[in-house]
């Protein structure tokens, strides 16, 4: 990686615009197009890696406004959502609608076929 790269990389990251990202790694304005576009495309999964780090460099603070909001917000409904939110991603999310079917309602080819599916044999 030469420093340009990794200025390109930074840049990137921060703007999501890859000729932007060249012109301030150093690339001249009028190549920056071309060039962005190819580092882009060259360093993906470098790219990949920073964008994963700054997300997560951003939890701490995201999660202390969340829990600010979820405490203090005037709105009920902000409360509510943020509460949510909290508790969805602690895994707490509740189960979405299941929908569940009885063997009554189900015809005998529709059975015969679960059952196969099931490894059961007749």
């Amino acid at each position: 990686m030469t420093e340009k790269q990794d200025k390109f990389i930074e840049a990137y990251v921060l703007t999501g615009n890859a000729t932007k990202a060249a012109i301030a790694a150093g690339y001249s304005a009028k190549t920056a197009k071309i060039k962005g576009s190819q580092l882009k495309s060259q360093l993906q999964s470098q790219i990949q890696t920073e964008v994963q780090k700054a997300i997560s460099d951003k939890i701490p603070a995201s999660l202390k406004w969340l829990t600010d909001l979820a405490e203090n917000a005037e709105s009920e409904s902000v409360r509510l959502g943020a509460i949510k939110d909290i508790l969805d991603r602690a895994g707490l999310k509740p189960v979405d609608k299941v929908e569940t079917t009885t063997v009554e309602q189900m015809s005998a080819e529709d059975i015969k076929k679960e059952l196969a599916s099931l490894g059961y044999k007749h």
